[in-house]
């Protein structure tokens, strides 16, 4: 189920993305690979990886100290009652007829 990421994961995986993309950038600088579009798209991708995977490492860590987080109820759930409660709704609106002012 998709859940969404924490407050450090944004923090800490925004963070290693910089550091992440610099050194890359400066790694392969240093290896003589010209810039150009694809270099730019390996620092990003790998850049991205690794921020991704920082992030999980944190969601990771803070469900070891603090347990699991309890689920919101589905979402299935929540639209099935949503739906019944339209449909009393129209009903009644039904039974009233048309208002005449």
């Amino acid at each position: 189920m998709f859940t969404l990421p924490s407050a450090w994961n944004l923090i800490i995986s925004t963070i290693v993305f910089f550091v992440a993309a610099r050194y890359l950038h400066r790694y392969l600088e240093a290896q003589g690979i010209p810039k150009g579009m694809t270099r730019g798209m390996l620092v990003f991708s790998l850049a991205s990886m690794v921020s991704w995977g920082s992030g999980e490492m944190v969601d990771w860590t803070q469900e070891k100290i603090e347990g699991p987080q309890p689920q919101v109820a589905q979402a299935s759930d929540d639209i099935s009652q949503l739906l019944k409660v339209l449909g009393q709704a129209q009903s009644s609106a039904e039974l009233r007829g048309p208002s005449s002012n």
